[in-house]
């Protein structure tokens, strides 16, 4: 059998230096290139010693594990113990991630069951078919990009909950509840009074009107006519003006509430200095929170323990 060494070591240099650049990514770690691009040398030179050395310590369990660790120091260095052994779970987890996803794209596709030449019917599990290196080359690139594109997705979304937070508002009245999520990047505010504005969605708000009072209210916005709002709502309504994305000031229709509480973790804020905007869409598609908090509520608002 003949072997292309420089073709395998070729291969699983890229495919060693992949997985460092993606352990680097989901670490949020400011290593250089230069040092990543010899860690992954370091791992591809497992490869001739497999082959010319089969039987050397590193090819057992714990050679390839002391191995790893040397890769890792070699790719990243050694600031304290915390970081590095967080690097070498991180690379671990990677590594067990996309190999796992290759073997189960490449059983996804066989075929278990077989026909053979006395037409009987066989089976067979698939643990003992070979993966070929093209499949390797061109399915790692793909499990790549779809894992960090999901611990990405996934990191964004811890930290969007994070800042989701319990909301009851009270308006004429009645009082319903959802859930807010807090918005640093918000500074909307009222020029006027400046009270701070939340945003609302559609889903959330049309609990308190009508169907009638919210198509009037929506005629409303698009021209701006105050006079045609409806009538139980006329002293609990104001437009605020802002300066949209390009510029130019527009302006929002926003609610006066009775009451605004937020369960900050085991704090309850109240208050009732804060307007809330009207947005007659929905926020997110997923529908995880209908009110965009304003930051400045925490500071200004009433605080009592939960």
């Amino acid at each position: 059998m003949t072997i292309y060494l420089d073709a395998v070591w070729a291969l699983n240099f890229l495919i060693d230096l992949m997985l460092i650049m993606l352990t680097q990514a989901l670490a949020r770690d400011s290593t250089r290139k230069r040092r990543l691009i010899s860690g992954g040398f370091v791992a591809s030179l497992l490869v001739p010693i497999s082959i010319y050395f089969p039987d050397s310590f590193l090819t057992t369990v714990i050679g390839k594990l002391l191995f790893s660790c040397l890769i890792i120091y070699t790719a990243f260095g050694f600031k304290n113990f915390y970081r590095w052994s967080k690097l070498v779970f991180i690379f671990y987890f990677v590594t067990f991630a996309i190999g796992g996803g290759l073997i189960g794209i490449h059983f996804l596709f066989q075929q278990p069951f077989n026909i053979d030449n006395n037409g009987f019917l066989t089976f067979h599990s698939g643990f003992g078919d070979p993966v070929s290196w093209m499949f390797v080359f061109i399915g790692f690139p793909i499990v790549w990009l779809f894992t960090k594109s999901r611990m990405d997705k996934h990191a964004v979304e811890k930290i969007r909950y994070d800042q989701l937070y319990p909301v009851s508002i009270v308006l004429n009245g009645n009082s319903f509840s959802t859930t807010g999520y807090i918005d640093s990047g918000n500074q909307l505010t009222d020029p006027i009074t400046k009270k701070p504005v939340i945003l609302c969605d559609e889903p959330f708000l049309k609990q308190w009107f009508s169907e009638d009072e919210w198509e009037q209210l929506k005629k409303c916005n698009e021209s701006l006519q105050i006079e045609n709002l409806p009538t139980k709502w006329e002293s609990s309504i104001q437009l605020v003006p802002y300066q949209g994305v390009q510029g130019s000031s527009m302006f929002l229709l926003t609610l006066r509430p009775d009451k605004l509480i937020v369960y900050y973790g085991e704090q309850r804020i109240e208050t009732s200095k804060v307007l809330i905007g009207i947005q007659f869409a929905e926020l997110t598609k997923d529908r995880s929170y209908h009110c965009l908090l304003h930051p400045q509520i925490i500071n200004l608002a009433t605080i009592h323990s939960a």
